[in-house]
């Protein structure tokens, strides 16, 4: 998140998945051990910052995201050429993956272990199932802001991790619109600052 409170950047497209100037919250991460390996790369930096992916990625067993997180064109998936995520064929994730939808589709089943369900009956049906499939190990919400949103009103959210990043982005999407002055019950519990990125950890007490 940017100091000006934007996860993504104005203009988010095919092309630019981040929006313009998005790619610069996740520049902190791109040389890190732990990012390089989900990427079948070798080396990398082990950091302050190494080490909180590392915690936030460990026991987990399912990941929800939304539509615009999963990406390519809105409305109806096209039926001849549906879009199959940013990721390729063996996408980072390795586990259940469940998309908050509008447009219900067929499983995605990818390589790696990384299948991709689409739901189309709430956040709910998506929360359920991926407990399900998690089989008592963690959930990731990934984003997007909106479906983060989301599932911060319907009060479904347990923990919170927020990578700060010391830039501006002077629009685009925001974290917390629409949320008031509610965290939720989620308090601060941690803070890791490197000159790069602070990572600002909430828990439910």
């Amino acid at each position: 998140m940017s100091l000006d409170g934007f996860v993504a950047g104005p203009n988010q497209s095919v092309d630019n998945p981040l929006g313009v100037g998005g790619e610069r919250l996740h520049e902190w991460i791109f040389p890190l051990k732990v990012w390089k390996a989900m990427h079948g790369e070798q080396g990398g930096e082990v950091n302050d910052s190494n080490r909180v992916v590392e915690e936030q990625l460990a026991n987990l067993g399912a990941t929800i995201m939304g539509r615009n997180m999963f990406g390519g064109h809105p409305g109806p998936w096209h039926i001849t050429k549906p879009w199959n995520g940013w990721w390729g064929n063996n996408p980072p994730y390795h586990h259940p993956v469940f998309v908050v939808t509008h447009h219900p589709r067929e499983p995605l089943t990818l390589e790696g272990g990384t299948t991709f369900t689409f739901v189309a009956t709430g956040i709910e049906a998506a929360l359920a199932q991926a407990q399900a499939a998690a089989g008592g190990k963690n959930i990731s919400l990934a984003g997007g802001a909106k479906a983060a949103q989301q599932y911060l009103k319907a009060n479904l959210v347990d923990e919170m991790d927020i990578a700060l990043v010391p830039t501006l982005l002077g629009t685009g999407e925001r974290l917390f619109d629409g949320l008031g002055d509610d965290l939720h019950g989620l308090k601060q519990t941690r803070t890791v600052a490197t000159p790069e990125v602070t990572h600002l950890k909430f828990s439910k007490g």
